[in-house]
C-alpha cells in the first residue's frame, strides 16, 4: 500500500471533478445503546495510523488499539514526504522521526485540549503486529511505535508480534495470499488469527468465535457525519457496520476496524469487511464492528460549494494532512466523523 506524495498532485489536478462515490440509498446508522467507554480500534497501514491517532486523541473512551503496519502518533508531521519515506521506508538519509520529539509534541498538544489527557492511556491495551517481510512499512517504524506507546502504556499491556515472515497484510489463519505476499486484498494466511489476537488482548478472555457469523452486515450513510459531503473528505457516501443479533437487545461494545490504502470497498469489495476475521468474534462477544470507508480522490471537488483540491489516489486515511492540518486532533474531519458514528451507536 504505497503512499502517494501530495507533491505529485499538481500535475494531475485538472483531470477529475466529481460529486461523490457510493451514492445510493443507504440506511441510517442505528442507535443501539452501545457502551462508548468500552470502544476500541484497529487497522492496517493507513488504517493503522488512523487507529493510533484515534486512540491517542480519544483515549478517554478508547480502551485499546490493534495496529498492523503503522507508525507513531504524528509521525508524518503534516508532510507527505515524511509520511512516504521516514514513516514507511526509513533509511540513513530519512530516518524515522525521533520518538522523543513525537512524545514531546503529544504532551504539548494535550495541554491545549486538542487530544484527551494522555493519563487515560495508562489503562489501555495495545497489540502491535509487524511482518518481517513487510517492505512497505518496515519494522523500524513499528519499533518506534512500540517505544512511543511505552511512554504512556505499561509494558505488561503491550504485545508486539514481529517474528512472522509476513508481508504487508492483515494476518489470518487461512484466508488470503501466502503469508509473505504483499498485494490486494492485503490479507494473508499466516496461520494467525490477527483479529482474534488483538480483540482478546484488548478485552481479555473472549468466547470462541462463531463458526459462521450470524449477525447483520448493514451499509449505512456516512454523509450525515461529514456535513452531508463525505466526498470532500475522501470518504465514501456509505460505510458498513456488523451487528450481532444480541446487540439489538443488549448494550454491546464498539470496535472500529480501519481498512488500509487500496483496501476500501470500492477497491477490494467486501474482502476486508468479511474476511479479516472480526465478525466471527463479534458474534459471540457482544461487539459491534464499524467499518468506515474512504474513497480515492484525484483532483478537484467541492467543499462547502467551493472548489477544493484533494489528492488521495489510493483511498488512504488521512494521517499526513491531505484533508486537514488538524487530521490528528479530535477536531480533524475524519476523526470527528468516526467519533460521531460511535456516539450514534451509543445513543438510544
Amino acid at each position: 500500500m504505497p503512499l502517494p506524495s501530495r507533491r505529485l498532485a499538481t500535475a494531475l489536478w485538472p483531470l477529475v471533478f466529481a460529486c461523490g462515490a457510493g451514492a445510493h440509498a443507504a440506511e441510517r446508522l442505528p442507535a443501539l445503546r452501545a457502551d462508548p467507554l468500552q470502544s476500541s480500534v484497529s487497522g492496517i497501514s493507513s488504517g493503522a495510523n488512523m487507529a493510533v491517532q484515534f486512540h491517542v486523541a480519544y483515549s478517554s473512551m478508547v480502551i485499546g488499539a490493534g495496529v498492523v503496519a503503522g507508525g507513531p502518533f504524528y509521525c508524518a508531521q503534516n508532510d507527505a514526504k515524511i509520511a512516504s519515506k521516514n514513516c514507511m521506508l526509513p533509511d540513513a538519509s530519512d530516518p524515522v522521526p525521533p520518538v522523543e520529539g513525537l512524545i514531546a509534541f503529544t504532551n504539548t498538544i494535550e495541554k491545549t485540549g486538542a487530544i484527551d489527557p494522555t493519563a487515560h492511556l495508562k489503562k489501555s491495551k495495545v497489540w502491535l503486529f509487524s511482518g518481517r517481510k513487510d517492505k512497505l512499512v518496515q519494522q523500524p517504524v513499528m519499533d518506534a511505535l512500540q517505544r512511543y506507546y511505552a511512554s504512556y502504556v505499561p509494558a505488561t499491556n503491550i504485545v508486539y508480534e514481529n517474528t512472522l515472515d509476513a508481508g504487508h497484510a492483515f494476518p489470518t489463519v487461512n484466508y488470503g495470499g501466502e503469508c509473505s505476499f504483499t498485494g490486494p486484498p492485503f490479507i494473508d494466511k499466516c496461520n494467525m488469527d490477527g483479529a482474534g489476537a488483538l480483540l482478546q488482548h484488548i478485552y481479555g478472555p473472549l468466547n470462541a468465535p462463531a463458526a459462521t457469523p450470524g449477525g447483520v452486515l448493514t451499509e449505512f450513510d456516512q454523509r450525515e457525519f461529514l456535513d452531508g459531503n463525505a466526498y470532500s473528505h475522501s470518504m465514501r457516501d456509505t460505510g458498513f457496520v456488523y451487528i450481532p443479533s444480541a446487540c439489538a437487545q443488549t448494550a454491546c461494545r464498539v470496535h472500529v476496524a480501519f481498512h488500509g490504502c487500496m483496501q476500501n470497498f470500492d477497491t477490494v469489495k467486501d474482502s476486508f469487511i468479511r474476511h479479516a476475521g472480526y465478525n466471527a468474534w463479534a458474534d459471540t462477544n457482544q461487539l459491534i464492528v464499524l467499518y468506515p470507508q474512504t474513497i480515492t480522490r484525484f483532483g478537484i471537488g467541492l467543499k462547502k460549494w467551493q472548489p477544493d483540491f484533494l489528492f488521495n489516489p489510493q483511498g488512504c486515511w488521512d494521517w499526513w494532512g491531505y484533508d486537514s492540518a488538524s487530521y490528528y486532533q479530535k477536531n480533524g474531519p475524519q476523526m470527528q466523523a468516526i467519533k460521531k458514528m460511535i456516539d450514534r451507536l451509543a445513543s438510544s
